[in-house]
């Protein structure tokens, strides 16, 4: 590729590529390719310019080593990652105002009075329209206020300002589908697939396998609590399948031999083996879009409000109009008085802010995947967190095993990972990477699987059953027993460590000490969460009653419960909303999935279980607790700034309409001033919160 240095100082270049004009194809291939290097932190390329900015550490001489030996067809770009562009809705949108501007211009200038007239009438059909066919509803709407204001216009003779109030319409809405397309289209990329490694089906064994080894006709195993990676057909087993990413249905459906299941759906119960059908391009991107866009998921009780509020001003604005005219036998002042209304500016902004809050949420690493939750999140008076995973680190570690029988430790220790390795929780991935540490190899020793959400796992290894899981799991529910000889040593457990229970064939065979240390950050967090209006803090774990007292003094939560199910949960939660509470749920596990979508607002953890993140309503993927208080001050803010954009709105638009009353301004420049306002409400919701 030839380019031209512009300009160059340490750690950033800008480059001018010849020939200029790039397609978008190209332009994704290019950046695909410049992100791909090793030294590269970011890059912007410009399509139509020809303009490439990378922004990259150590030397520049590598990488423009690498754009001289680049060439579009030699690069293999990822269907996902074209899928996920928004480079052609960008410049179709750019295009289209772009167009819509410098059409207005050329109209006014080039074209004589008599074509401007005829465009002008030929233009308001579309406007006319709509609002006869509002007022045929029965309804008083915008659109029937708008038509009322361009028809009025049109019959006075006074075209130039019909023609400029449906030019500020018609940039109005391009610029309100821009940005409420390209926040849906984050919002979809957020929410689509992005699954790494999957269990392939081989010779009988489960191998652990990067996804994108996989391709259409392989076999692969999924089991509870895992997204869908692919496309496919249910081969063997029974599952409920959770659909709602897809058809928006909260109830798991059942999938026997046969059945077709989707990528992107997460399995609620048992496990399948599926034949893949579509790999590339799988995560169903367009499926998810069409359903944020079709369900009001989007919207919170704000904008509603608004959208109401801005059909009820309109039978008054049309009021204002007749009287003004009947006193004042004036048509410029009644007419300067309808082209103003209320309900432009406030239909146009608040979805917006809301839009532009949820896309500047994505920006700190949070996926919010509705405006109402962010109002849920302002409104909040309750936290639940839960423990593990949560409010301690997202990675905890195993601080020893203590055998109760005998066997090697590592040997033990082997085959709880091979258990563990099948199922997302903080633990369970602390289990596998001190056997992957200890280089202990434990491919598929056991045969299926059988996780107990909320207390363990069972198999069996080399012909015993094994069990792993919780004190309850292992003593109570299995009634397993500790052997002779033992039992000083179990009564002298470290009591500062978390314990994972191993038992076989009803003996305890090992307890492994799990270090779960607290977030550094916790307290802090906690402390800013108050200050921010939240008024209780509560924490609920399935550890033990010792443990859970410990670090709920440590942190100062306000109350804790230790030793609970997901339905104490879920029931805990139910409770604090009868009482009135809007309450905050924060998990990361499977057993969190029924507290998530009991709350009015569920934030799931994304290094978490991949069903806790599909049901939650909010994802955060920062690695500490402080993107919690972040979604907390943004909600805040959002709430803040829709409610001054309402005084604003109505006291700027009353002027107006005084001013036309009083004869101050013209029609046209009161159809300028309140469409311009409109716009620029709606450019200054777009403004950051934080």
């Amino acid at each position: 590729m030839k380019y031209e240095i512009k300009h160059h100082i340490r750690g950033r270049i800008r480059l001018r590529i010849i020939p200029e004009r790039m397609t978008c194809l190209q332009a994704d291939t290019l950046q695909y390719y410049l992100e791909t290097q090793p030294s590269v932190c970011r890059v912007k390329v410009q399509e139509r310019l020809g303009d490439v900015v990378i922004w990259y550490r150590g030397e520049g001489k590598e990488i423009l080593k690498s754009l001289r030996q680049f060439h579009y067809g030699d690069v293999y770009v990822p269907q996902e990652y074209l899928q996920n562009s928004d480079r052609e809705m960008n410049r179709l949108y750019w295009d289209r105002l772009v167009n819509h501007v410098i059409g207005k211009g050329i109209q006014n200038l080039c074209f004589p009075p008599l074509w401007r007239i005829l465009i002008t009438a030929g233009k308001s059909g579309k406007y006319l329209w709509h609002g006869a066919r509002s007022l045929a509803r029965g309804r008083l709407e915008v659109s029937a206020l708008d038509a009322a204001a361009i028809g009025v216009s049109l019959l006075r003779g006074d075209y130039k300002t019909a023609g400029s109030v449906m030019f500020l319409l018609g940039t109005g809405e391009i610029l309100e589908e821009w940005t409420h397309k390209k926040t849906v289209s984050d919002l979809a990329k957020s929410m689509s697939l992005n699954t790494e490694r999957v269990w392939l089906w081989k010779e009988d064994q489960e191998i652990l396998v990067e996804a994108a080894q996989i391709s259409p006709g392989d076999l692969i195993k999924v089991h509870m609590g895992n997204v869908i990676p692919f496309d496919g057909e249910v081969l063997e087993g029974e599952a409920m399948v959770n659909q709602s990413s897809l058809t928006g249905e909260s109830m798991a459906m059942e999938k026997r031999k046969g059945a077709s299941v989707y990528a992107g759906t997460v399995l609620e119960e048992g496990e399948l083996l599926l034949q893949v059908r579509e790999c590339a391009g799988s995560s169903k991107y367009e499926q998810i879009v069409t359903m944020i866009e079709d369900t009001q998921k989007l919207k919170s009780s704000v904008e509603g409000k608004a959208e109401h509020m801005a059909d009820r001003l309109v039978p008054y604005t049309l009021a204002g109009t007749v009287l003004t005219w009947l006193f004042t036998r004036n048509t410029t002042k009644a007419l300067s008085v309808l082209m103003v209304d209320f309900s432009c500016a406030l239909k146009l902004a608040m979805p917006i802010a809301v839009l532009s809050a949820i896309r500047e949420a994505r920006n700190h690493q949070i996926t919010v995947k509705g405006g109402k939750y962010l109002e849920a999140m302002a409104e909040a008076d309750t936290i639940v967190f839960d423990k593990t995973g949560t409010l301690t680190k997202a990675e905890p570690e195993v601080a020893g095993i203590v055998p109760f029988m005998d066997v090697d430790p590592d040997e033990l220790l082997r085959f709880a990972a091979c258990l563990e390795e099948h199922f997302p929780h903080s633990m369970a991935k602390a289990v596998v990477e001190a056997a992957k540490e200890k280089k202990l190899e434990h491919e598929e020793l056991h045969t299926k699987v059988e996780y107990l959400v909320a207390h363990g796992i069972s198999s069996s290894i080399q012909g015993k059953k094994v069990i792993i899981g919780s004190y309850h799991f292992v003593f109570e529910d299995e009634k397993c027993r500790i052997r002779e000889g033992y039992e000083e040593t179990f009564e002298s457990l470290e009591t500062r460590y978390s314990h994972l229970y191993m038992a076989m064939d009803g003996y305890l065979a090992a307890v492994i000490y799990i270090h779960d240390p607290v977030r550094e950050e916790a307290v802090d967090v906690i402390r800013k969460l108050r200050e921010a209006g939240i008024r209780k803090i509560v924490m609920m774990t399935g550890d033990s009653e010792r443990t859970a007292r410990a670090i709920a003094g440590q942190i100062g939560v306000d109350e804790y419960y230790a030793e609970v199910l997901p339905e104490d949960k879920a029931g805990f939660i139910e409770m604090e909303k009868a009482k009135g509470r809007k309450v905050v749920m924060i998990g990361d596990g499977i057993n969190d999935s029924p507290a998530l979508s009991a709350a009015d607002i569920g934030i799931a953890v994304s290094d978490g279980a991949e069903i806790a993140r599909e049901i939650s309503d909010v994802t955060i993927a920062t690695d500490d607790l402080y993107g919690i208080l972040t979604l907390k001050l943004l909600s805040n803010r959002l709430m803040k700034k829709i409610g001054g954009n309402y005084k604003k709105i109505i006291l700027f638009n009353s002027s107006l309409l005084l001013m036309g009353i009083g004869g101050v301004i013209q029609p046209t420049a009161s159809a300028f001033l309140h469409n311009g306002s409109t716009l620029a409400f709606s450019l200054k919701s777009m403004d950051n919160l934080l």
